[in-house]
């Protein structure tokens, strides 16, 4: 889907730009009028007044507030997205050796996701699985 750049407004006698946010929930682009001070081409409503933190110390509080609770970290998400990443990759070795038999798992794949199409590469996903274990190990002792 194409970004639709301008939009017509009361009655076709106002040409503006259209606001560039998607909903992540439809897809569709925002039907509302950008802000002409906007840098990103958004409305009000998706942060077309935002110029964002300037200073370190702003950027550092926005960081900060990324964190849902203070207990999500970004090692916590890297290790559940390995996981994630691990548990698609079984799903593919799982249908390749026909162990499983209803739909895959739908959406979007985890960072770092490559597909298993062959036996080789269950082998070397197999591997590498070994490989990273040992290494966990070690570095526990």
């Amino acid at each position: 889907m194409s970004l639709k750049e301008t939009l017509s407004t009361a009655g076709g006698n106002i040409v503006c730009q259209q606001c560039t946010a998607r909903s992540t929930r439809t897809g569709l682009q925002c039907g509302r009028p950008a802000l002409k001070s906007s840098r990103t081409q958004k409305c009000q409503f998706h942060g077309g007044r935002s110029t964002g933190p300037k200073t370190a110390e702003g950027r550092a509080k926005i960081a900060q507030a990324h964190l849902i609770h203070g207990n999500d970290t970004k090692v916590a998400r890297a290790e559940r997205s390995a996981d994630s990443t691990r548990l698609a990759r079984l799903e593919d070795a799982m249908h390749i050796l026909q162990m499983a038999q209803g739909p895959r798992t739908r959406g979007r794949k985890a960072a770092g996701y490559v597909s298993v199409q062959t036996f080789e590469d269950i082998k070397r996903m197999m591997a590498e699985d070994m490989l990273s274990s040992v290494s966990r190990s070690a570095d526990a002792d």
